[in-house]
């Protein structure tokens, strides 16, 4: 047989043991997934913004990050709730280069799964601990849940994974919000029935057990862009795209209906720059049309300490992955979004 183990089996007591949330920080962490379940539910009307880096290479550098973000969202908490990306899997690649802190976690050095999942967990233990932020990451592997289901507030299903069944079924039994992406094809009806799946209560075998869920009425659409078959993006965040999406909604009549907007990939084009301009689009729509307003409450955006992108760890807060607002741009455009509720707050 072809697959061959290279470690004794993981203890998953013993990894969650090293990096366990107790007392004050538990407690603090606690009351921000409420406050972010209720956002989801409509209870909380604040916009949501699931920020951070593309994904986390380097953990003082994603920490710095954590730090301005903290300090940021202090100031803006009255219009605006941000949970940080913390994605540590990257799954935008044929087999070769770059895939993720659980794979690698020294950018530099060979692939070490056993390290990286240790290194995953002290990364969002940290982020939660020292800056009160609660976190995000995709679920790229449905079977790594256990190990992280105690730290992360918020999970992403990517647009090559909503498809798979295993990823609808493991969204169903979490309790804190799944965000759905819409396929690369754009194909909003696969995307639908994903949440649907991850809705309602399910049956299968995980863990080497059978097991039932409860259903998830956190899981909710990310709208992402698509690529046509040639090779072209094509956005669908405009006006005639989200009146589609809350219709596909209301058809179906799904639980807590929530529309997060992802402002890069497909959406851009994966210009970062482009990010200004879809918050800026999707602002003007809230406040031409009611049901926008009430559905399409959140943005999805990749932001890191500087601009853009590279090849190589080299520059300190630099992607190394898609490209991403570095920081001033991004505490503009946090500025830019929070002035503005508050003036179509005051306006209403």
């Amino acid at each position: 047989m072809g697959i061959r183990q290279k470690s004794k089996t993981i203890d998953v007591a013993e990894v969650k043991q090293l990096s366990k949330l107790e007392g004050e920080a538990l407690a603090k962490k606690e009351a921000r997934d409420k406050e972010l379940q209720a956002i989801i539910r409509g209870e909380d009307k604040r916009t949501l913004l699931v920020i951070g880096p593309c994904s986390s290479d380097n953990e003082e550098a994603v920490l710095e990050y954590a730090r301005r973000l903290s300090a940021l969202q202090e100031e803006v908490k009255d219009q605006v709730f941000m949970v940080m990306r913390v994605y540590t899997a990257k799954p935008r690649t044929n087999g070769d280069g770059y895939k993720g802190l659980v794979h690698q976690p020294d950018t530099k050095g060979e692939p070490n799964l056993i390290n990286g999942i240790t290194a995953v967990r002290n990364l969002h233990y940290r982020v939660i601990t020292e800056t009160g932020l609660i976190t995000a990451d995709e679920m790229l592997y449905p079977e790594n849940l256990v190990l992280v289901d105690d730290l992360v507030s918020y999970h992403a299903i990517g647009a090559r994974s909503v498809e798979d069944q295993g990823h609808r079924f493991v969204a169903s039994g979490i309790d804190v919000p799944a965000g759905m992406k819409n396929p690369t094809s754009g194909n909003l009806n696969i995307m639908f029935n994903a949440i649907y799946a991850a809705q309602n209560e399910q049956n299968f075998i995980y863990q080497n057990a059978e097991v039932d869920t409860d259903g998830n009425p956190l899981a909710h659409a990310i709208l992402r862009g698509a690529t046509n078959e040639h090779g072209k993006n094509e956005p669908n965040y405009y006006y005639d795209d989200l009146i589609k999406t809350i219709a596909k909604y209301e058809k179906m009549g799904l639980e807590n209906p929530f529309i997060l907007i992802d402002t890069n990939h497909d959406n851009s084009g994966k210009n970062h720059l482009e990010q200004f301009r879809i918050v800026r689009q999707t602002l003007i729509n809230r406040d031409w049309n009611d049901k926008i307003n009430q559905y399409a409450r959140g943005f999805m955006i990749e932001s890191y300490l500087e601009d853009g992108r590279q090849d190589q760890p080299e520059i300190f807060g630099k992607s190394i992955t898609d490209p991403c607002l570095g920081w001033d741009k991004t505490e503009e455009l946090i500025r830019e979004l929070h002035e503005t509720l508050r003036n179509i707050g005051t306006k209403n």
